[in-house]
């Protein structure tokens, strides 16, 4: 049952992959993390995200969580990811929720935890869907409802997210939400252990 209550991890590796339309200082910010100059990337960027831009609040936010040329503050982490996330970006949506469900940086609260990972869900975030099934499956910020969690690890597992195809296969196990069904379980591990999963590999006795 213990994989039941998996969630996905924050969304931390992004700073190479954030995207702006914005030319000049957010691109020069952004060559200046990847060669590992990541003062000069906060500089660069702290600016841009002070005026609004999405991605620059976003990294911001992801330095000051990781404490990646700034100390660590998850404090400072939350209030950047915030404005983000209120502009409708999915990752810092996702982020947020994780901080919340966990107390870093703001006061632990479930179902402030569930707003954000609905608002992230909604523009098919994986990470956040399976989130949700945890939500619904331990009865945090919603009622206990193991049928909706297999709704909602069953859209993160079809996205191919190893974690839903690990908490999808426990259900069918366990006969939560689902008729029970062990040969279904064992195809949603294999889909995992194929991703390198480490806990689908040992429950199918690969590790």
């Amino acid at each position: 049952m213990k994989a039941i209550l998996r969630t996905g991890f924050l969304a931390l590796a992004i700073m190479a992959l954030a995207v702006s339309a914005n030319a000049g200082p957010y691109e020069d910010g952004l060559a200046a993390a990847q060669r590992g100059d990541l003062a000069t990337a906060l500089r660069l960027w702290r600016p841009l995200a002070e005026q609004g831009v999405v991605e620059a609040q976003f990294n911001i936010g992801i330095m000051y969580d990781k404490g990646r040329g700034v100390p660590r503050d998850y404090v400072e982490a939350a209030k950047w990811y915030r404005m983000a996330a209120e502009q409708g970006f999915a990752n810092a949506q996702y982020n947020l929720g994780f901080m919340y469900e966990y107390g870093q940086g703001v006061r632990q609260d479930y179902t402030e935890a569930v707003k954000w990972y609905l608002k992230a869900v909604e523009q098919g975030e994986a990470r956040a869907q399976n989130n949700l099934g945890a939500m619904y499956a331990r009865g945090h910020g919603v009622p206990q409802d193991y049928a909706e969690a297999v709704k909602w690890y069953r859209l993160a597992a079809a996205q191919g997210y190893a974690g839903a195809q690990v908490n999808l296969g426990l259900m069918y196990e366990k006969g939560l939400g689902v008729p029970q069904d062990k040969a279904e379980a064992e195809q949603w591990f294999w889909k995992a252990a194929e991703q390198g999963d480490a806990f689908a590999r040992k429950r199918l006795g690969l590790i």
